[in-house]
This record gives structure tokens, sequence and C-alpha cells, in this order.
């Protein structure tokens, strides 16, 4: 005969001190692990939201990435004149050759300084990437040293506010606009005139090419002919693709946060116990009077195996309450989260994101250490015998 459920939660409010101090434990235990994969989560979905299905990046061969990356102005005039590139009204090929750079500014909460990724883009280059849109001030202005920056990235770094400057070496950089990336890599991003970004920093060759096939067919021609000529030697993928594999950050990340949950979640477990040890303790002579009354050791086992998942359960409800407040907070003030991109060592910009998905995966590991607190509990419960019970005091 099985004991019913509000037995259980008559006992979790009976003995309220030491059922809230479960809980409380177990919701930080939980909001530490739903935060921290919430962090690698916004992170991969920042470089997942990057780019466009129709484009295609060229590198150098042997490239990682575009900031390890050469193309050549000779081999930028040779990509304008291929077929296989798609072409505007004018006639003209729709790609651009841009530049990217690395400079060190300081931050705006006066805690040092980080590095900040230029991109030195041509006219084209805005076309094709037409998820960053212009919000305030207006575009630049190429040969008259203006740059326009990310709107978040003006929330961390100094003098990125409209109409101010900024000193990099070499020139002092004017910003007459901000942007918004659509909660992708190019939110971390400031963006100028790719030709007066080599003169500016000394940059004989472009880092890489942003280029629209005319169609899949035409991509893969390109692909055969950029890879077998020895006069261009340069690897071409798709821009989504590349973006998606630009996600190493993410992993420390989500590894600190397994990490730091397991570590935090024995020390769960071990309240857990005490807990339910308490409990055992005081019901001494109540568990005796179910025996009497028919219950058998299965029975009470389960009893307390749900009494302590209950607790952890409410636990797990309390971590991701936590959590939603957190998210609920950056949302409302626009506070913005960034890292190191460990394959640019620039700042990156992301989003803090909680999704349901791990709001679930949180109450399951709650539910977890409940059971793994009460087990030894629960089992010491029901083997007690029923004469030693009903005389305890």
């Amino acid at each position: 005969m099985a004991l019913p459920l509000k037995y259980n939660f008559q006992n979790v409010i009976v003995r309220w001190r030491s059922t809230l101090a479960a809980i409380f434990g177990i919701a930080l235990v939980v909001a530490v692990y739903v935060m921290l994969q919430a962090l690698a989560v916004g992170l991969e979905q920042n470089s997942a939201n990057t780019g466009d299905e129709r484009n295609f990046l060229i590198v150098r061969k042997g490239a990682t990435s575009e900031s390890v990356s050469q193309v050549t102005r000779e081999q930028f005039r040779y990509l304008q004149y291929m077929e296989e590139i798609a072409k505007d009204a004018q006639g003209k090929a729709i790609l651009t050759a841009d530049t990217m750079v690395l400079v060190n500014l300081p931050r705006l909460a006066g805690n040092g300084e980080a590095n900040v990724l230029v991109r030195g883009v041509m006219e084209k280059g805005k076309e094709l990437r037409a998820q960053v849109q212009l919000v305030e001030g207006r575009w630049f202005v190429p040969g008259k040293r203006e740059v326009v920056v990310s709107r978040k990235l003006a929330s961390r770094f100094k003098n990125f506010q409209l109409g101010e400057e900024f000193h990099v070496p070499g020139a002092d950089l004017k910003v007459v606009g901000w942007m918004d990336g659509g909660r992708s890599a190019f939110d971390s991003e400031v963006w100028m005139d790719t030709d007066e970004a080599r003169n500016i920093f000394g940059r004989e060759n472009y880092t890489s090419v942003l280029v629209r096939p005319v169609d899949e067919a035409a991509a893969a021609r390109l692909k055969a002919k950029l890879e077998g000529s020895k006069q261009i030697a340069a690897r071409l993928e798709r821009e989504t693709d590349y973006y998606r594999k630009q996600t190493k950050t993410a992993g420390p990340i989500k590894f600190l946060g397994v990490a730091l949950a397991t570590i935090m979640s024995v020390g769960a477990v071990f309240s857990a116990m005490n807990t339910m040890y308490a409990t055992v303790g005081a019901r001494t002579r109540e568990v005796g009077t179910l025996r009497v009354l028919g219950f058998h050791r299965r029975a009470i086992l389960f009893s307390f195996l749900m009494e302590g998942a209950i607790l952890a359960f409410l636990g797990g409800v309390v971590g991701c309450l936590i959590v939603s407040a957190a998210y609920a907070y950056v949302t409302a003030t626009g506070y913005t989260i960034g890292t190191i991109n460990f394959d640019t060592f620039s700042e990156v910009i992301f989003d803090f994101r909680p999704t349901p998905e791990l709001m679930g995966k949180g109450l399951v590991f709650a539910v977890i250490i409940g059971l793994l607190g009460s087990l030894l509990p629960a089992w010491r419960a029901s083997r007690i015998p029923v004469i030693s019970a009903l005389k305890s005091v």
C-alpha cells in the first residue's frame, strides 16, 4: 500500500525551517548552472545568427580565421571579373574586401582596456550584411577618418558616443553612427572604409573577401577554381558555416558551468541528506506507526524519496525564478555581456539566453540532487524496527 502524496506535502510544510534551507541550497545550485549555460548558449547563438546563406567568405588557403588571412589587391581585382560572382544592376560584382584590425581601447567603466575589432568594409559590404542596420547617426564617409560603432560596444567603451573621437595608432577616428548587428558577431565590431583602414594601420593587403555567387552551382565552380588556382591559393566557405565554427569561447564557459554545478551539487546533496536525516530522526515514532498501520518498507522508502524530490523540485523552481529575474533585469537595463574571442582576442558581445530547455534541465538536475540526498535517509527510515520506533520519544 502506497502512502498518499498529501502526507509528504504536509510534512514539508510542518518542518518549514529545514525545508527552506534545503530549497534555497538547491536553488542556488540550479541558478548557477542555468546562468552559466545560458551564457554559453548566448555565445553560440551569437555566431549562429551571423551571416547570410547566399554569401561566401574567401580567405587565404590554410588560414583558420579572417584575422590570420591575407588577400592581395591583385587577387581582389582578379576576383571582381569572375563570372561565378553575381552582378548588381550596374553590372558590378557583388563582393567586398575587408580589412580586420585589433585596437586596444579603454573601457567605459574605467577597469582597464580591451581589444576591439575594427572591420574595414566597402560599400558593397553593407549591402551583403543586411542584418546590420544603422540605428542612429549616419554611415561613415571614406577618406574622413569616420567610423560606425556597434551600439552595444558604445555601452562598454569610452569615446564611442556620437560625435566623439578615439585615438588609434596613427589617427583619431570620429564616431558618426551607431549600428545594430541583430544579435550577431557584428555587434562586437567597429566599421570604417576598408582602404582607409589599410592606410591608417599600415596594412598592404586585405584580410578577406565576401562574395555572393550567382547560384549554388556557381558557388561550387568558384570553390573549385579558387582552391585549384596557384594564382589565388584561397579557401571558399559559406559565411554562415564560417561563423558557426567560431564558438570556441563557449566551450570553457560550458565547462565552468558544469564544473561549478557539480561542486555545488555535492554540497547540496549533503544539505538535502542532512535535512532528510533530521526529518527521519524527528519522525521515528511516526514511521513505526505507519508500519503498524500496514505500510510496507518499500512504501516508506518511496515516500521519503518523493519528499526529497518535492523539496528539490521546489528548489529548482526557485532557482529558475532567480534566473528569470536576472534575465528581466538584463533586458530592462540593456546591460551587455562580453568576453574574449579566442580566435581574434577581441571583445565579443553576446546575450544572456536562459532558454526553456535550459530551465527544464535545471529542474531535472534539481530532482536528481534531491533523490541522491534522500536515498540513504529514506533507506534508514524504511529499515527502522517497528518496536524500536514505537518506543522512541
